[in-house]
């Protein structure tokens, strides 16, 4: 584990035996948590397979996808996993991609700044005072819940769970600042996009909650490749920058860290549906901008330059078009670099 920052891993679906071994492996070697996204799966029952086999780390839906449920499901699938896990929950929020929400799940997306800040706020609410019967009507714009008729059947665990808000633009780096707890940066950022766009928004986020530094978390995940073989880890690396490429939302991040034209390309080729041509169309230059590539020492180096003003890092294996043993080898490397 590096000395200055603390260390989290990632859970992906597996079997349970597997997960239980995985995270007892984590613990072990010192990371601070685990994060479950729900890219792969939904999160809340990946980590509510490890929790009562681990003791300390602890557990962050990695994202959660807030738009596709209820508030009060989200809530109350926070709260019972905070008790299975004796309050070691770290709740991630994300909007994802508004084709993702309206298409693949068919729920509202809407404009996710407000959206996310109404549910942050429901949410926080169900947790604090869920079981005393006077919550009674949350109304906001996306959601309106009539809780007359609910009732946790006790406090939940702690009046407060930690929320975590994940983003790619500024302003969203700066309402996590304002609303959240902590800051879950995407591992498309690379080091001139956190200097320029990422810190100072930070800080105007804080300053308008008025907020410490010290009161918030920013955690990098960082896409990690470590092999004495860079040129194989380049190309084990392609495919996974090319898919996070492929949104037209994150168009503008692509323009203003220099890689417009390349993920223009990218996306065109996934409208097709030809995924030989999306990674075709993602140079070496855009795969090594993004993620870190490289032996040991320059994997640490260039982590330390990127996560500088981040209090955490999520090493992240690129898993896409991966074989398992080819992800279970980076991934040993990340824990021989990163972890006690």
């Amino acid at each position: 584990m590096t000395k200055r920052k603390s260390v989290w891993a990632q859970l992906v679906p597996a079997s349970g035996d597997a997960l239980v071994s995985l995270a007892q492996a984590y613990e072990a070697g010192g990371v601070e948590g685990v994060w479950a996204p729900q890219m792969f799966g939904a999160p809340f029952s990946t980590l509510a397979a490890v929790a009562p086999a681990t003791q300390r780390i602890k557990l962050g839906t990695g994202i959660a996808l807030a738009f596709v449920r209820s508030p009060l499901e989200t809530a109350c699938s926070a709260i019972d996993l905070d008790l299975i896990s004796n309050g070691r929950v770290v709740l991630g929020l994300g909007s994802s991609a508004q084709s993702q929400i309206e298409g693949s799940f068919g729920s509202t997306y809407g404009k996710p700044l407000a959206h996310m800040r109404e549910i942050v706020g429901m949410i926080r609410a169900i947790v604090a005072r869920g079981h005393t019967g006077e919550l009674e009507q949350l109304e906001g714009e996306y959601h309106r819940l009539d809780l007359s008729n609910f009732r946790l059947l006790q406090p939940a665990p702690r009046s407060e769970i930690p929320i975590v808000l994940p983003a790619v633009f500024p302003k969203a780096c700066a309402q996590a600042a304002e609303i959240a707890d902590g800051l879950l940066g995407h591992p498309l950022w690379n080091e001139a996009w956190i200097e320029r766009e990422v810190i100072p928004n930070v800080k105007v986020g804080l300053e308008r909650g008025g907020r410490a530094r010290s009161d918030f978390s920013l955690n990098v995940s960082i896409f990690t490749a470590i092999a004495d073989d860079r040129r194989e880890a380049i190309e084990d690396s392609r495919a996974t920058v090319a898919y996070y490429s492929q949104s037209p939302q994150y168009l503008r991040y692509f323009e203003g860290i220099g890689f417009g034209r390349e993920a223009a390309a990218i996306q065109a080729a996934f409208a097709r549906g030809d995924l030989a041509a999306m990674a075709g169309a993602c140079p070496d230059a855009m795969v090594e901008s993004i993620a870190v590539i490289g032996s040991a020492d320059e994997v640490r180096a260039r982590v330390e330059q990127r996560a500088a003003q981040a209090d955490a890092i999520t090493p992240v294996v690129p898993h896409y078009g991966l074989s398992p043993e080819k992800s279970a080898a980076y991934t040993r490397r990340i824990a021989e670099t990163f972890y006690e």
